[in-house]
């Protein structure tokens, strides 16, 4: 019986598929005897589902800062959810950009390389809080208030300490 693998057909005497998990998808391979065989490739990476989880453990450190950080302020929950996806999606952004910024550093040919690939960490590290600032107050106003440059930098520090921490903690639960 014929069997198409990766668009060329292959002669095998016999296959069978075993199922496959709930949300993976089942591969065949041909050897060389013309032997198939199947196996499974893993389900993909809950990328939507990491980053529901990342928002709500910024929800959770954003009403604990609200409560005891008299300098942030939050008008409502819905506001806060609101400000706890965009700090989502301005710390992805931030986090791709020091990546950048530290493998140019780490890459950086002489002293004067090193200089600039350290300038433009530091630039990325320390502009990134007036960026979320700034973004707050686009989005949501003056209804939600994260105090300045140095709450701020707690703030940050503090939700990707607990998002690594839930990471980890969700990670050891699957493995």
């Amino acid at each position: 019986m014929p069997v198409v693998v990766d668009g060329d057909v292959v002669r095998a005497r016999r296959c069978t598929a075993a199922p496959g998990p709930a949300l993976g998808r089942s591969r065949v391979t041909a050897t060389g005897a013309g032997v198939v065989t199947t196996g499974h490739e893993p389900p993909p990476r809950p990328v939507v589902a990491a980053a529901v989880v990342d928002v709500l453990v910024y929800v959770v450190v954003l009403n604990l800062v609200v409560e005891h950080l008299p300098q942030v302020l939050s008008e409502s929950f819905t506001l806060t959810l609101l400000t706890a996806v965009l700090l989502k999606v301005v710390l992805e952004v931030v986090v791709v950009a020091k990546d950048r910024a530290k493998r140019r550093f780490r890459q950086a040919d002489g002293p004067a390389g090193r200089v600039v690939g350290a300038l433009l960490l530091w630039l990325v590290l320390v502009g990134s809080k007036f960026v979320v600032l700034e973004a707050v107050d686009l989005v949501v106003g003056p209804r939600v208030s994260l105090g300045g440059f140095f709450s701020v930098t707690l703030l940050v520090v503090v939700l990707l300490l607990a998002r690594t921490g839930v990471r980890r903690l969700v990670a050891a639960r699957a493995g």
